[in-house]
């Protein structure tokens, strides 16, 4: 496992906002997401468990050890990973065991922060709900909440659940609700630094390396946010769009995202862009 059980007050501010994640996904949008194949092979899980003689867990640990294995492979031509594939492969996990904590740990910290945060959120609903001697998802499942989605009643919610499990964290998770609440985080800069905590704890070159893809990935959405502060300061107006801040000369391209996503100016914010997946529909 990558993180510890006891969560101290002080990590817990900086963890707060890390993964983040709106609501689960809907019935119908659930069941086309298992039906979407892509180019690599992902084995539906009643075949998988009858491959496994009828032993849902045993196929669960032997699909992740594949997914371990494989995932975090780059295209040599692209430079990229396949999304598509983890995405299914850590769903067919959480179908076959929604409590392996690998999948529900790996799911979260690789997908939400490569736009897929409603399918990290998913697996770690059911997690959630199949662990509940465990307050990590839960906790997990409010920080997504809040940070992706803002949806702080929902974020309040799993906190109050992660502290009930977790009676020596409990009024840290309190405290975290209702500073959510207050709207009293950096959301940003927190988030940088759960990811490069998280990095500093990845156990895996591969992980690492995927965790720095985020990090860069964050960095340059909090340098697309400060220089439209610049324009906003130094013109005066409301930044109305992308184009406009390029233009100023205060920032001469577009930061690079690793992940290939990229960002997007949308209600005069500048956000990460979301993955789009064929076969999953997103609330409008």
């Amino acid at each position: 496992m990558f993180v510890s059980k006891r969560i101290s007050t002080g990590l817990l501010v900086v963890v707060y906002l890390a993964f983040a994640t709106s609501a689960a996904i809907s019935q119908r949008s659930t069941e086309k997401f298992k039906e979407y194949s892509g180019d690599r092979v992902v084995v539906a899980a009643p075949v998988q468990i009858a491959l496994a003689l009828g032993d849902r867990f045993l196929a669960a640990n032997i699909e992740t050890i594949r997914l371990a294995a494989t995932g975090m492979t780059v295209n040599s031509t692209t430079g990229t990973i396949d999304g598509r594939y983890l995405l299914r492969s850590h769903n067919v996990v959480s179908e076959l065991n929604p409590c392996h904590e690998d999948n529900y740990y790996l799911a979260n910290a690789i997908l939400a922060w490569a736009g897929a945060d409603l399918e990290a959120n998913h697996i770690l609903q059911a997690a959630s709900q199949c662990r509940t001697w465990d307050f990590l998802p839960a906790f997990l499942l409010g920080f997504n909440k809040y940070y992706f989605e803002g949806n702080i009643a929902a974020a309040q919610e799993a906190l109050e659940i992660a502290g009930e499990r977790s009676p020596e964290n409990a009024d840290a998770m309190k405290r975290f609700a209702v500073m959510i609440g207050a709207e009293e985080f950096n959301d940003q800069e927190m988030a940088l630094a759960y990811l490069r905590e998280q990095k500093e704890q990845a156990q895996s070159a591969a992980l690492a390396n995927s965790l720095q893809d985020r990090i860069n990935r964050l960095e340059g959405l909090i340098l697309l946010r400060e220089k439209q502060e610049e324009y906003e300061t130094l013109f005066s107006e409301p930044l109305p769009s992308l184009s406009a801040l390029v233009n100023s000369g205060l920032i001469e391209v577009v930061p690079k995202d690793p992940l290939g996503i990229g960002y997007e100016f949308i209600n005069g914010q500048f956000k990460l862009r979301q993955l789009r997946i064929q076969g999953v529909e997103r609330p409008q």
